[in-house]
């Protein structure tokens, strides 16, 4: 446990939160690229380490169920990642959100939708390195490999946005920008997850590591839960962890039987 949070301290909420909530108290909401896997250079190279399904499975139960996966990957690809393991997971930064084991339909991409990938995969096809991801409900540019395309790349996304309307909004990431409906966010899904029955009355404790994620931490900072951003850049979460592999070092240790207390992610 030596890699644990940078020494910053909580607000006052927080720490009082980390001093009582238990494991049985605790809601837990995980990322997945950048915060369960490290960020590979397309979407299709991630590498799980394979113990962890597993592990994830067994802090499930000792959770009472209260463990979701929110992501901005669709939840058929979390669920490929984590197999044969299913877990309560909000896919396309929320805009799926699937309770349970059952398949989670994915509605009829819209006209505009389509149109935006054409004008994206026209781009990647006269620029090496740029990948477009279609997701059905949303659709992402990737430029990590083409880094000098960035300005480029992000003021296609931008016109296009800007044409398709109000119905989508601009998410932007880490060398990625992505069309996602309008009405959906990682926060938002935290807060309907947190209204069902298995994770009703816990702390949400929310961790992430991008632009994509800061309305998630906000969601759990309102509600006095735990918000951990994974690495650095500019955030609302009030504590981080170094890497993906802090944080299986935490999750391995508690799925092994030890504890999972808020203060456990304090310790240094």
């Amino acid at each position: 446990m030596s890699q644990m949070l940078n020494p910053e301290i909580a607000d006052p909420p927080a720490k009082a939160a980390a001093q009582t909530a238990q494991t049985g108290q605790i809601a837990l909401f995980l990322d997945f690229d950048g915060t369960l896997v490290e960020i590979a250079p397309s979407p299709d190279d991630v590498r799980i380490d394979r113990r962890l399904p597993g592990a994830l499975d067994a802090l499930r139960q000792r959770l009472g169920g209260a463990l979701a996966l929110v992501s901005g990957r669709p939840v058929a690809l979390l669920d490929e990642m984590m197999a044969p393991h299913r877990f309560d997971a909000a896919g396309l930064h929320g805009a799926q959100i699937r309770l349970g084991s059952a398949d989670a339909p994915l509605a009829a991409p819209s006209e505009a939708l389509h149109t935006a990938i054409r004008a994206m995969v026209r781009f990647a096809n006269t620029n090496v390195g740029v990948i477009v991801e279609d997701k059905r409900q949303s659709v992402a540019l990737h430029w990590r490999l083409a880094p000098a395309l960035a300005d480029e790349a992000l003021a296609l996304m931008e016109k296009i946005a800007a044409d398709i309307g109000p119905s989508m909004r601009l998410q932007r990431g880490k060398a990625v920008a992505e069309l996602v409906p309008a009405t959906a966010s990682k926060g938002g899904a935290i807060t309907w997850l947190m209204q069902q029955e298995a994770y009703a009355g816990r702390t949400p404790v929310f961790i992430g590591d991008d632009i994509t994620d800061e309305d998630g931490f906000a969601t759990v900072n309102a509600a006095e839960g735990l918000s951990i951003r994974i690495g650095g850049g500019e955030t609302c979460a009030r504590h981080r962890l170094a890497s993906p592999t802090a944080l299986h070092h935490v999750l391995l240790a508690a799925a092994d039987g030890g504890d999972l207390t808020l203060e456990t992610f304090f310790q240094g």
